[in-house]
């Protein structure tokens, strides 16, 4: 059987599970993506990135949606994507993600006047202490996570004077991977985070996220709660600007932004690999996204 677009996932979400909200969840935004594209004339399926048994010639792309394991399995991610980019077109391409898998691309966003919650990166095998690293920030709250991270994978929340309690967990994360220290941003307790989705280079929808009582991660499996939000026109123009600042074709992209400690728009995340994308709030995003996929391949 060959296709014309395989919308991807990971195997535990191959399966309806009616039982569980997540899954249920998961099936609902890639079905509307999946009979946008079936809108479009598309041949559609909807498989394991990790398939053994998929020969990727057989379709003419594949679009990443819910492969959110990707980051745990990233030796076996990375040949992966580098066969499979050359035997099929990728959205987003290949080069773009591996740019935004890793946090450095924060800091290439800031280059190009784009404001990001400050980042200081702390190379793998930096022999400092984290007290060292934190006492030459100067900043009291924190947050420590890898450069290559996802779903608040090793994410820490502290104050400096805690530095002490980190030091075991940063040794060995230190030793095997990069990490970043950002001040922790205040108004996400508050206010949350605020995710604006960019579709071929144009605003959509935007959702509000909010973490729980008690907490600062925002996403939904840590307990956070989604909102619909409307932008105001100075949000909307802040993420597409901030999308137009990435040197790749952008077919998706979701733009997390906050208010920072100095009450100005920042960038926390640019989301361009596999990003809940929440059409579920406004499904006719998919179309405009079946619509960017159609134009790159009959264009």
């Amino acid at each position: 059987m060959h296709y014309d677009v395989v919308v991807l996932t990971e195997s535990r979400y191959l399966a309806p599970n009616e039982a569980d909200w997540y899954t249920r969840q998961v099936h609902t935004e890639d079905g509307l993506v999946m009979r946008a594209l079936e809108r479009q004339g598309f041949t559609v399926a909807r498989l394991d990135w990790a398939d053994p048994d998929m020969d990727w010639s057989r379709t003419r792309a594949a679009l990443f949606r819910t492969t959110w394991d990707y980051f745990d399995r990233y030796a076996e991610f990375t040949p992966w994507l580098q066969r499979t980019s050359a035997q099929t077109r990728l959205f987003n391409e290949a080069a773009l993600i591996r740019w935004n898998i890793d946090k450095h691309y924060l800091g290439a966003l800031a280059e190009k006047d784009i404001n990001i919650v400050p980042t200081l990166y702390i190379e793998k095998g930096d022999k400092r202490s984290l007290l060292n690293v934190v006492e030459s920030t100067g900043w009291d709250e924190l947050i420590l996570k890898p450069v290559v991270s996802g779903a608040a994978r090793h994410t820490y929340r502290f104050h400096h004077t805690d530095s002490a309690e980190l030091e075991c967990s940063y040794g060995e994360l230190i030793e095997q991977e990069a990490m970043m220290l950002q001040p922790f941003q205040r108004n996400v307790l508050e206010q949350g985070e605020t995710s604006l989705m960019i579709i071929d280079g144009r605003y959509t929808h935007a959702i509000r996220k909010t973490p729980k009582s008690g907490d600062f991660r925002v996403q939904d499996d840590h307990g956070g709660q989604v909102h619909d939000y409307t932008p105001s026109q100075e949000e909307i123009t802040f993420a597409e600007a901030a999308v137009a600042a990435v040197p790749f074709d952008v077919l998706y992209a979701r733009v997390d932004t906050i208010r920072d400690n100095d009450g100005q728009l920042a960038i926390m995340e640019l989301e361009m690999i596999e990003p809940e994308l929440f059409f579920r709030f406004h499904p006719e995003a998919a179309d405009r996204l079946a619509e960017g996929v159609a134009r790159r391949l009959r264009g």
